[in-house]
């Protein structure tokens, strides 16, 4: 058994869970536009579902305006139910070929339930990480019994995903603070 390849390929799983979890706080949104806010949403286009990105543009010309440019004409209809299904707190309004969309301020009770929703989005990265592990943790065990990994290499691998383990879930707990401070302040 290549330890260094096994070590890689843990690593690439829980660098997969924290990207993720970087994904999703993009998500939640702080008062103020950004892109990332509805770039993601998806759009019936002529019967095929794709990302808001890849049929318009998406341009935020200040803080709190998002302006969606669709390449089609046609697609303002559906890109404003996708706006509207995703649920994510923003009206748009159509004005000639353009959609914009107003972000709302934030009251104190919705940047709590913000917060509340970016733990979880957290949790679910974290327990990405530790399956990652426990995968990884099995594979290194069923390669000590199968007589491929001395009981010196077997501790060592162990030690060393019980590391990436804690850096991957360090890095989301970062993350989690930012958004915290992010969504909290005012």
């Amino acid at each position: 058994m290549d330890t260094n390849t096994l070590l890689e390929s843990s690593q690439k799983k829980m660098q997969h869970s924290v990207d993720h979890t970087t994904n999703e706080f993009h998500t939640l949104h702080t008062g103020k536009a950004t892109p990332t806010m509805v770039e993601n949403l998806v759009v019936d286009s002529y019967g095929t579902h794709l990302h808001l990105k890849e049929v318009a543009a998406i341009t935020v010309p200040d803080a709190r305006t998002i302006q969606i440019q669709p390449w089609d004409r046609n697609m303002i209809q559906p890109i404003e139910k996708a706006i509207m299904v995703a649920n994510i707190g923003l009206m748009p309004t159509t004005t000639g070929p353009l959609l914009r969309c107003m972000v709302p301020e934030m009251s104190g009770d919705r940047r709590k339930e913000l917060t509340r929703v970016a733990h979880n989005m957290a949790e679910e990265g974290r327990i990405g990480v530790r399956a990652a592990r426990q995968e990884m943790m099995t594979l290194v065990k069923q390669a000590k019994k199968e007589g491929r990994l001395g009981e010196d290499e077997m501790n060592h691998l162990e030690k060393e995903i019980q590391k990436q383990t804690d850096r991957a879930i360090g890095e989301i707990d970062d993350l989690l603070t930012k958004k915290e401070k992010e969504l909290l302040g005012v």
